[in-house]
């Protein structure tokens, strides 16, 4: 009898995040794996392309929650995941990182007496007023299986009562996703990037978040201290299409950012390799710039992986443009910090989940059905 495992992803990280996972799990032979894509983003190179790229199957099941409001989207996902719990009763459901297709998966099967697996649990900034964080404390408290990417979060999570047999410290899958596609991101940095922008050193600038792009006032102050640092550096900026959205009419803002549409994964790694520094609001690029080993600097006063500050390259640049500009000069005069790898942040992430799920689905003992 197949043990059905289904993965519910929503956005590009997610993904990312996704795709050591299931190769891993693909060596038991007893699982049957399935994707359920909400359509939480929707551009080819955040959604769709990128299947196809990391070498992962089209997705079984797709929702069009596209562009509404935050609760807009998690009541659609809640009804469309619900249908789909209901049509295939599956043995696990795995979601991944802190976005609201990660949220209204777990609730929804939370609801329907389903397992889940939360890989990348106990990320904590104690910011409440950041959608994402209520996003992480809820999908952990709802989660059977709490897979931690390093002992800060695995901490958090004890710290909140979570029963520490259910906790795991598997590594980030984030990296090992990085570690693959490396060799491939070089190939394509001499064919396609290094002519373009190899012949002076610039820096890779990333921005998205709600809390940063939603606000017209805020992002014009963002841009504007861009623009001017273009003017010491070149900024290789792909722009989000909810940062371009909001960019309409801020065009006097942007004239020394050389703008692209969003970038297909390795292409971006491609770049993310070389550059000379990343400017970003992005967790995972801080992730994946403090493996790398590059100065990375974070458009917010807080952050969800605090690791990547005390023993990666992050640096909080807050919310003043001064204070980043001041860092990025240190930076560019050859101040940097020495990254020192965290535990678990070797490229092997997803085999220690896939074992984790193949012993616990082995002992598991569910009301609804018998394995």
């Amino acid at each position: 009898m197949d043990i059905r495992i289904l993965h519910l992803v929503g956005t590009r990280p997610n993904v990312i995040k996704l795709a050591p996972v299931f190769s891993a799990l693909a060596f038991y032979p007893r699982f049957r794996q399935l994707i359920a894509h909400t359509g939480q983003h929707f551009h080819r190179n955040l959604a769709d392309g990128l299947f196809e790229e990391l070498g992962l199957p089209q997705p079984n099941y797709r929702l069009r929650a596209g562009r509404k409001s935050d609760l807009g989207q998690i009541s659609f996902m809640l009804t469309g995941v619900e249908k789909i719990l209901l049509r295939l009763v599956p043995h696990l459901v795995i979601v991944y990182g802190d976005v609201n297709s990660t949220l209204a998966g777990a609730l929804a099967a939370s609801k329907l007496r389903i397992p889940v697996a939360h890989v990348e649990a106990g990320l904590r900034c104690f910011d409440r007023t950041l959608p994402e964080e209520n996003n992480r404390v809820l999908v952990d408290h709802l989660s059977d299986l709490l897979f931690a990417p390093s002992t800060d979060a695995a901490k958090n999570l004890r710290r909140e009562g979570i029963e520490k047999k259910r906790i795991y410290l598997a590594g980030n899958v984030m990296i090992d996703t990085l570690i693959e596609r490396l060799p491939r991101a070089e190939t394509l940095w001499k064919k396609r990037w290094r002519r373009r922008f190899g012949g002076k050193p610039f820096a890779l600038v990333t921005l998205h978040r709600q809390e940063n792009v939603d606000d017209s006032l805020k992002l014009e102050r963002i841009l504007k201290s861009l623009n001017r640092l273009g003017e010491k550096i070149s900024l290789v900026f792909p722009v989000h299409p909810r940062t371009h959205r909001n960019m309409r009419g801020l065009s006097s803002c942007t004239k020394k950012l050389v703008m692209t549409p969003p970038l297909p994964y390795t292409d971006f790694l491609a770049l993310l390799k070389h550059a000379r520094l990343v400017i970003t609001d992005s967790g995972g690029v801080q992730e994946e710039s403090s493996f790398l080993g590059l100065p990375c600097f974070t458009l917010r006063s807080c952050t969800e992986r605090p690791v990547t500050v005390e023993r990666g390259t992050n640096t909080l640049a807050g919310k003043d443009p001064k204070l980043l500009e001041r860092e990025i000069e240190r930076s560019l005069a050859g101040h940097r910090k020495r990254p020192r790898l965290p535990a678990c942040w070797d490229g092997r992430a997803g085999e220690r989940i896939a074992a984790t799920i193949a012993e616990w689905l082995k002992g598991a003992s569910h009301p609804s059905r018998k394995l």
